[in-house]
């Protein structure tokens, strides 16, 4: 049976693998992106929307209008975040705060609005990106802001699985190291690209972790570390 998959940051390497994953099962895609760079598809399940997932009141809006027309939300997939170096001797509040409105409050906003859907229709997935600096302190201490912001992510998941127990609507947060992209083989010329983990490879659990395979799982936590 098809599942209506919302995705955020589709625009990206990571949002566009999950939305390359998800499209030949004939599911119904909406890929989120930022506004002015929707993305085009020649499928008839695709449809992309931007929206600033920053500002709450254009998130509710967008998630109560396309409840209004397809009516459930099988799964939601949260891609949008962003990165910064430093440590607690460059992170002021100016910084630490676009860290939190990059990784947190996009997440934050989409997951609030889909997460009350899904209670309402019994069933759902929200599959959150982590990061392996928040949940590993040698990395994160110099990417201070970045771990912070990240951290709330899994804290986030923990509290929305306590809201959920005793029903089918699960919080999920993958957690990846490296990421092989263009990007960052570019910031990192002398790094081993190989033992990074790719977008595919996450895109392939993702659609997993939707699928009736995984119907059971409860509270996970997936580590996508590869050889890094």
């Amino acid at each position: 049976m098809s599942k209506n998959i919302l995705i955020t940051g589709a625009q990206g390497n990571l949002g566009k693998a999950c939305v390359e994953k998800f499209l030949p099962s004939g599911d119904q895609i909406f890929a989120l992106t930022t506004p002015g760079k929707e993305e085009k598809s020649t499928s008839p399940n695709f449809l992309s929307f931007g929206v600033d997932l920053t500002r709450e009141d254009e998130v509710e809006t967008f998630i109560k209008t396309l409840i209004e027309k397809y009516q459930s939300i099988n799964a939601a997939v949260l891609t949008v975040g962003g990165f910064a170096m430093g440590s607690i001797h460059d992170t002021d509040k100016a910084a630490l705060q676009k860290m939190i409105d990059l990784n947190f409050y996009t997440s934050y906003f989409i997951a609030r609005a889909v997460f009350q859907q899904m209670m309402k229709q019994g069933h759902g997935r929200i599959i959150f990106i982590g990061a392996r600096p928040a949940i590993d302190a040698q990395q994160g201490k110099n990417t201070l802001a970045y771990s912070l912001s990240k951290s709330m992510i899994f804290k986030l998941a923990e509290l929305l699985n306590a809201e959920a127990k005793g029903n089918n609507v699960t919080a999920t947060v993958i957690v990846p190291s490296t990421i092989n992209t263009p990007l960052n083989r570019q910031s990192m010329p002398d790094a081993h690209f190989e033992d990074w983990v790719t977008a595919e490879e996450i895109a392939d659990t993702v659609h997993f972790v939707v699928s009736d395979s995984a119907r059971a799982w409860r509270e996970p936590i997936i580590k996508l570390y590869s050889n890094a």
